[in-house]
């Protein structure tokens, strides 16, 4: 197959109070990292970030793509569909993931791509919940997505009851990341400074300040 991936940054980060993409992860901000980490499978040229009209985004290496969401504050369909759009033309199947996920697993990645035989989509599933920051999807599902957004049925979810799907328990996906990290996405300060600790980075007077709070 001939694989892509979606890197959206265009949320607002209310609860952290600062831009995702550009908080600091060792010596990278977040965003280099999650794209340096997706691109352990997918090559650079083949990846797009989708952020919001106008936002600000640390480098990024020169064959990434970049991409708007047409319209803002419309959640990850918008980006998606931005991400589609923009994507190499012969792409086949895209791994979507927000960059607020710094502990990703390239291994996870990789074994959801595996998962997703004639399927359109191919999706974590944690009890009622899904992950759509987390899953893979054929690039063919652009019109369905389209026609969703045309509608304002913004919820993800609805993507399940249009495409061929397959949802993967969670436990089965521990087979590539154990502790399944790669789900964990930094909405708080305190999440925030969890995560750096994890991978083994000091963190700043001035956030633990705002995680005490």
């Amino acid at each position: 197959m001939n694989r892509g991936a979606i890197v959206l940054c265009g949320g607002k980060s209310t609860r952290m109070g600062s831009p995702k993409a550009l908080l600091p992860f060792g010596e990278e901000k977040m965003l280099q990292r999650v794209v340096r980490l997706v691109s352990e499978i997918v090559p650079h040229e083949q990846i797009v970030v989708v952020s919001a009209p106008g936002q600000e985004l640390p480098s990024l290496p020169a064959a990434v793509r970049l991409a708007e969401d047409k319209r803002a504050d419309r959640g990850p369909l918008e980006g998606l569909a931005a991400g589609l759009q923009a994507i190499t033309p012969k792409t086949e199947i895209v791994y979507a993931t927000s960059c607020d996920v710094p502990l990703l697993q390239p291994a996870f990645i990789e074994y959801l791509f595996q998962q997703i035989g004639n399927h359109d989509l191919v999706i974590p599933q944690e009890e009622s919940f899904y992950h759509p920051l987390a899953a893979c999807y054929r690039t063919s599902v652009l019109p369905s997505i389209r026609e969703l957004l045309a509608a304002d049925r913004l919820r993800p979810f609805y993507l399940l009851e249009k495409l061929d799907s397959i949802a993967i328990p969670i436990d089965q996906l521990r087979i590539a990341d154990p502790e399944l990290v790669s789900l964990n996405n930094l909405n708080t300060p305190t999440q925030y400074l969890a995560a750096l600790a994890a991978a083994g980075f000091s963190v700043s007077p001035e956030w633990q300040a705002q995680a005490d709070k």
